[in-house]
């Protein structure tokens, strides 16, 4: 007897073993009432077939385990089929009248709890789920129990103590069975809900890395990982498109000063060396291929030691921001200059013009052999009166009147000035006007100022027999004009500092000329640039934007 009980124990854990074997991919999830619902079905047929009766009349039947089971984890669908089944089965061994009595008062109060639990059973913690189950089966045992009193003919009370002790071993085995099947059952989706949450965690972490990749590389700033031995790690986009040579592949896993040593970045001390060291952060401002670089090395903490397990270097250019800056400032000094010249300028014009007078009158009175004395006072007054209309044309903020002009037609108008002046200096004017050119609104009285400095400037920078070569291109949005000379060039330290006020080269000169040209152009909504080289010579490039385009 004890060997078929044990039996129908293994058999009443056979659905539950072969859930948690099949149970094991989340996937599957969706058909798990399906397959512990059969499951516990097929069971219920066999234990049927193997219950066992012992000398006392007791049935050690454990059908109702699978149908517990199957009832709790099946769905409402197999969860009527299941029932249908035991409620058929029952009625087939029922012979007494207590039974049928018994049988329906269980029918009545396990209906409700069978099909109620099924809210608290997806929401309820795994204890509802265990009080759930242990209800049930607490109900099948008194069912169980109060069928078999009920078929008892009459109770011997010697035979007590082994009615009680067969009743109690077969109820503490039924619900111990009950509640092992349903604790393993949990286990598997614990266990599957674990793979879930993991595998969600992981996605979100993948997520959050490639996030975090495409935000390094696509950054404008250089980025760059190194380890705690000061090897490179992680090497972004802009960090590579700053030395061309080079390759992330190649890169990875070198020293730091491999890396410096191909950005050609000069340090006072290596960045990565000095953070692993004294565990500070640094930076510095360098100058890398004509780019203006603001550097940034600072310690990467472990969490968990709190000690240094590498370092990030960063590196910003800010090579347009220095530009602003240096515009700014040369708006501010061209801005002084302005409230300089409007200060003074009338306060030394009229005394002037008094003097010049009076230079005039003296030199009409006297000897023709002073005359040249009174001649180089007037030249020196004229001069002066030059660099005071310098200072008011760089003082006009005003709006200036424009109207559509062909910049070529300037050009032949100044064609016979600019040749008497290279004629004076042993010169010549190379003259290469593109036909077809657009119309540009201008102010042909600053335009022709304009172009009569560059041209004076490249004359001279030059020497006897120079060439100025004077040039017009019409592009698609832009008008250019070029004025190159084959004079003795500018080095780069220069040109930086060419458009700046009171800043010359020449012995005699004011340092205002192109400081007015720059004002000119940029009234034009335009832009000047310089191209030269040493010995070679050099070439200003006005570029103007045409009317309705937009081209900065």
């Amino acid at each position: 007897m004890w060997r078929d009980s044990l039996l129908q124990v293994l058999i009443s854990f056979l659905p539950i073993f072969l859930f948690m074997i099949w149970y094991s991919k989340p996937e599957r999830t969706r058909y798990t009432h399906i397959f512990l619902g059969i499951a516990c079905g097929i069971t219920m047929f066999v234990n049927m077939h193997i219950f066992t009766v012992n000398d006392l009349g007791l049935y050690f039947d454990f059908r109702h385990i699978p149908f517990i089971i199957g009832s709790l984890y099946g769905g409402i669908p197999l969860s009527v089929c299941l029932l249908v089944i035991y409620v058929v089965a029952r009625l087939m061994v029922v012979s007494y009248q207590w039974e049928y009595v018994a049988f329906a008062i269980f029918i009545f109060v396990y209906i409700p709890i069978l099909y109620s639990r099924m809210s608290l059973f997806k929401v309820g913690s795994r204890k509802t789920r265990f009080k759930i189950a242990a209800m049930m089966s607490v109900l099948m045992v008194l069912l169980h129990d109060t069928a078999y009193l009920s078929s008892v003919p009459s109770l011997n009370l010697a035979d007590v103590p082994k009615y009680l002790r067969d009743i109690s071993l077969f109820s503490v085995l039924f619900l111990l069975v009950t509640l092992a099947c349903v604790r393993f059952a949990e286990l598997s989706f614990e266990r599957i809900e674990l793979q879930v949450q993991l595998h969600e965690v992981s996605l979100n972490y993948r997520n959050e890395m490639r996030r975090l990749q495409q935000f390094i590389d696509n950054t404008p700033l250089m980025v760059v990982f190194c380890d705690h031995n000061g090897m490179i790690t992680h090497v972004n986009d802009m960090a590579l498109k700053l030395t061309p040579m080079l390759y992330r592949n190649t890169i990875l896993h070198q020293n730091f000063s491999v890396f410096l040593d191909k950005l050609e970045m000069q340090f006072e001390r290596n960045p990565i060396e000095y953070v692993l060291q004294e565990g500070e952060k640094i930076t510095e401002i360098l100058r890398v291929k004509g780019r203006v670089v603001y550097t940034v090395a600072c310690p990467l903490k472990d969490i968990t030691s709190r000690g240094i397990d590498g370092v990030l270097f960063i590196g910003h250019d800010v090579t347009e921001l220095h530009r602003l800056k240096d515009e700014v400032d040369q708006m501010d000094r061209l801005s002084l200059v302005g409230q300089m010249a409007a200060s003074i300028t009338h306060e030394i014009r009229n005394p002037m013009a008094v003097i010049r007078g009076f230079i005039q009158l003296l030199n009409e009175r006297s000897p023709v052999e002073q005359r040249s004395y009174f001649r180089i006072i007037l030249d020196e007054l004229d001069r002066a009166n030059a660099i005071i209309n310098d200072f008011l044309s760089l003082a006009q903020n005003r709006i200036v009147e424009k109207e559509s002009s062909n910049i070529n037609h300037l050009l032949n108008d100044l064609l016979p000035l600019i040749w008497a002046d290279a004629n004076l200096r042993g010169q010549s004017i190379d003259m290469r006007l593109e036909e077809g050119m657009d119309l540009l609104q201008m102010n042909s009285k600053e335009m022709k100022q304009l172009i009569l400095n560059l041209a004076r400037n490249g004359m001279e920078a030059m020497s006897d027999k120079g060439v100025l070569l004077i040039e017009t291109i019409n592009y698609k949005d832009t008008i250019q004009l070029r004025v190159n000379d084959n004079g003795l060039g500018i080095s780069q330290e220069k040109i930086d500092l060419l458009f700046e006020p009171f800043y010359t080269t020449k012995t005699n000169g004011t340092g205002l000329g192109l400081a007015l040209c720059l004002s000119i152009v940029e009234r034009h909504n335009g832009k000047i640039h310089v191209e030269s080289t040493v010995g070679k010579g050099t070439t200003f490039i006005v570029t103007f934007c045409k009317p309705g385009r937009n081209c900065w």
